[in-house]
């Protein structure tokens, strides 16, 4: 897909947490879970519907609550890797035909917010991939955009 080869050459803008961090791309929500110990598979327990997300670790619940939007549910992947050390959650958006979508939190109540600043970065970010999308034989992955992003969502405090 381009959004992965763009991801690849421009790096990602992530929001971290304290349990790791996520990013997102035009079609795609990324949660990367550390873990200090090495994990197996029966350890973790992720279940996500269209609107909601539960991550539990060695019957620990992690995060759990409706997710920012909406995602399909049947095209979740996640998977262990780094030793066993890191758990990768890729979650499609169900609205990612509207490219101008940028999620500004991974949970609807605003849990896991990115800062101002962050999501600035995220929002140009994925402006340049909508144009690598629209324009695939070109190599938008180090352009700079002369657009304003002054319009901000409300951040709370």
């Amino acid at each position: 897909m381009a959004s992965s080869f763009f991801e690849e050459k421009s790096g990602i803008i992530p929001c971290n947490t304290e349990w790791g961090r996520w990013w997102q791309t035009v079609d795609e929500i990324h949660i990367e879970i550390k873990s200090p110990i090495s994990l197996k598979s029966k350890d973790i327990k992720v279940n996500v519907t269209n609107s909601s997300i539960n991550c539990e670790i060695l019957g620990k619940l992690l995060f759990s609550g409706n997710l920012y939007r909406k995602v399909h549910a049947d095209e979740t992947v996640w998977t262990l890797e780094d030793n066993c050390t890191l758990i990768n959650i890729v979650l499609t958006k169900a609205d990612y035909i509207k490219k101008e979508i940028v999620w500004e939190a991974l949970m609807e109540d605003k849990s896991f917010m990115a800062d101002p600043l962050t999501f600035i970065e995220m929002r140009k970010k994925m402006d340049l991939e909508k144009f690598q999308i629209e324009y695939p034989g070109m190599d938008f992955s180090k352009a700079q955009l002369q657009k304003s992003y002054d319009h901000m969502p409300d951040f709370e405090n």
